[in-house]
């Protein structure tokens, strides 16, 4: 196992990528791929969203500050530590109901070294993701100890459920409870540009549905559920975006390995 002082020094821990005028793609390239996390932010008329915000290993409040000329609202799309390790650098959250009390005191394992999350091991290289012995390829300063890494509790300002709006004055998203990977997985759905953000629900990698928390007949029914939506492009919580053909290639792959005959 590598020794975290044998670890180089990142330049800078975020990367950014604009996709349009009004979205911006950021993520902790020297993060492995299985806790890569896409960061989303969405400029509005009255406010921005941060939908998602990574590991919490560096500030992505400071590291994103050039993107904000407004209030920001931050979206957990569910609260895996890959998905909420900034949000209580951000004063607006939004949390799902079902996963808001955890996200306010978060427990269980939370390290960035693999060999703590044991049992957990064997199924998420059974899905195909490589797990090496670090989370991380580089450390976000120097001197940064990896056995500090803390998961802050962050308590919701707004719990939503489905059906709920989201809106930034020139965008208005609705809430999808999206069940299967966690209890309390949403996105946001814009109707009038026919975008999702998915989060982890859907996204053009190996999708994780054995590990604790997980439930399969619930992501089967959130699978069909987003199968009918009219979707033009999918915004995923992991690896790249994806247009209407390969939404639907995803979803009847995963419905063909698991929906009862």
């Amino acid at each position: 196992m590598p020794r975290p002082s044998s670890l180089p020094v990142a330049d800078r821990w975020f990367e950014f990528r604009r996709i349009d005028d009004a979205i911006t793609l950021i993520w902790e390239p020297h993060t492995i791929p299985l806790v890569r996390c896409n960061i989303w932010h969405v400029r509005g008329r009255d406010r921005d969203l941060m939908i998602d915000t990574g590991m919490g290993i560096a500030s992505l409040h400071a590291a994103a500050r050039h993107l904000f000329d407004k209030p920001v609202t931050a979206v957990a799309t569910h609260t895996h530590l890959d998905h909420v390790g900034a949000l209580h650098e951000f004063d607006d959250r939004i949390v799902h109901r079902a996963e808001a009390a955890y996200m306010a005191a978060p427990d269980g394992v939370l390290s960035l070294r693999a060999e703590a999350y044991g049992p957990w091991l064997a199924p998420l290289r059974a899905t195909g993701y490589d797990v090496p012995a670090l989370f991380v390829t580089a450390l976000p300063h120097k001197g940064y100890d990896l056995d500090d890494y803390r998961l802050p509790g962050a308590k919701a300002t707004r719990v939503v459920d489905d059906g709920d709006i989201v809106d930034i004055g020139s965008r208005r998203f609705e809430v999808l409870h999206l069940p299967g990977h966690s209890p309390g997985s949403i996105g946001l759905w814009e109707a009038s540009t026919g975008t999702l953000f998915s989060g982890d629900a859907l996204y053009d990698g190996p999708l994780i549905d054995t590990l604790a928390g997980c439930d399969i007949p619930a992501y089967v029914r959130t699978m069909e559920r987003l199968r009918a939506l009219p979707v033009r492009v999918v915004h995923a919580g992991h690896d790249p975006s994806f247009a209407r053909d390969r939404h639907i290639e995803l979803i009847d792959a995963y419905l063909d390995r698991r929906r009862p005959q």
